[in-house]
Parts: structure tokens; C-alpha cells; sequence
């Protein structure tokens, strides 16, 4: 995963200022792009194929045309579900 700090198997810590890019294909694939933080300058911490299926954090969510951004606004964790699937807690 990276270099996002693992807290368990299968578990990553999300910045409480973090942003999630989520780029969806035409095919229902997506792929995850994490950052620190939404205003810093400096490249992701992350990129994974999967789908985010959930976020059960305080965060706003704008789409775009390719996809949608959810900033955190709270520390949360990434955590890993079958088959690709991701979702986000605090």
C-alpha cells in the first residue's frame, strides 16, 4: 500500500486531512489515489485498484467528471474488504 502507515492486516491510517481521488473507467473499475493532504504539493501516498465502497467518516465529497474527491476531515482508516473493496473509518 505504499507508504500510508499500516495499523493492522489489511488496515491503513488516513491523514485527518487526507484526500481520496477516486478515477472510475468506463469498464466499473476504479482506481484510489491517496493523499496527505489536499493543499500539500507533494505526490500520493498511495494508488490501489478497488472500489471504495464506503466512507463512515466526516468527510465532503465532490464529483468530477472522472470520478469524485473525498477530503477527510477527520483521522480515519483505509480498511481492506474482499475483492477489492475499500472503506473508510474513523
Amino acid at each position: 500500500m505504499n507508504k500510508l502507515p499500516q495499523v493492522a492486516e489489511g488496515e491503513w491510517q488516513l491523514d485527518r486531512h487526507a484526500r481520496i481521488v477516486v478515477y472510475e473507467a468506463e469498464s466499473g473499475n476504479e482506481l484510489l489515489t491517496v493523499y496527505d493532504c489536499a493543499a500539500a504539493q507533494k505526490p500520493p501516498s498511495a494508488q490501489v485498484r478497488g472500489h471504495l465502497v464506503r466512507i463512515d467518516a466526516d468527510h465532503d465529497l465532490r464529483r468530477t467528471p472522472t470520478g469524485y474527491l473525498v477530503d477527510m476531515r477527520e483521522r480515519a482508516v483505509l480498511e481492506a474488504q474482499a475483492a477489492s473493496h475499500y472503506v473508510v473509518r474513523a
